[in-house]
C-alpha cells in the first residue's frame, strides 16, 4: 500500500536511511545527507518538525512539512509541502519539492506521490491559494512528466526551468501521456 507519512521520531532510522541515499539533485535540495545520525536526530529532526509548526524558521523561509512516501514498511520518496508562498517561492521553486529514492525511479512512484501530495496541499494551504505552483529542471523530462500527470500546465518558462501549476480547488483532467501541448526546448 502506497501512502505519505509526515516526518517523525518513531521513524527516524529509516529517515535517515533514505536522506543518506538520496542525491540532492535537479533543484532538490537534501541538507540531512551529510549528517552524522546524532545530529540528525539530535539537532536536524526536531527543527525539520519545528518548522512544519512554524517555528524557528530561517528568514526567508516558511512552514514546510515533509511527507515521506512509503510502499508499505520502505520509504521510496520524499515530498516537501510548503504552506504558504513567499516572493521567491511564488517565482522559483513553489510549494513542493520532492526526490524518488534512487532504486525507485522509473516505477510510478513519483506520479502517484504527487497525487497524494496533492491532497495533502489542499488540507494544509490556505483556501486562498487556488494553484499550487512547481517548477523543474528543463533536463528533468521525468518530473515534467509526473507533473502534468496531476494535471499541471505550462504558466511559463526561463532559460533553464518550467514553471507549472496544478489547480488545487477545481483540478484539470489529468494528461495521461507527456508532454500535454508543446513545450519549448
Amino acid at each position: 500500500m502506497l501512502y505519505l507519512k509526515p516526518l517523525n521520531y518513531e521513524d527516524r532510522a529509516l529517515e535517515y536511511q533514505f536522506f543518506q541515499e538520496t542525491p540532492g539533485e535537479n533543484g532538490f535540495e537534501n541538507h540531512c545527507r551529510w549528517l552524522t545520525y546524532p545530529d540528525f536526530v539530535e539537532a536536524a529532526l526536531p527543527k525539520l518538525l519545528g518548522n512544519a509548526q512554524g517555528i524557528g524558521l530561517v528568514v526567508g523561509r516558511v512552514p514546510e512539512t515533509l511527507f515521506f512516501l512509503w510502499e508499505d514498511s520502505q520509504i521510496v520518496g520524499l515530498f516537501k509541502v510548503r504552506h504558504q508562498l513567499n516572493q521567491a517561492l511564488r517565482t522559483g521553486s513553489g510549494h513542493i519539492g520532492y526526490a524518488i529514492h534512487p532504486a525507485f525511479r522509473g516505477r510510478g512512484y513519483g506520479t502517484r506521490g504527487l497525487t497524494l501530495a496533492l491532497e495533502e496541499c489542499r488540507r494544509l494551504l490556505p483556501p486562498e491559494e487556488t494553484e499550487l505552483y512547481l517548477s523543474c529542471s528543463k533536463a528533468n523530462s521525468a518530473s515534467l512528466r509526473v507533473m502534468l500527470k496531476n494535471g499541471a500546465y505550462l504558466h511559463h518558462y526561463d532559460r533553464r526551468n518550467y514553471y507549472l501549476r496544478i489547480p488545487l480547488r477545481e483540478p484539470l483532467n489529468k494528461c495521461t501521456s507527456a508532454p500535454c501541448g508543446k513545450f519549448p526546448p
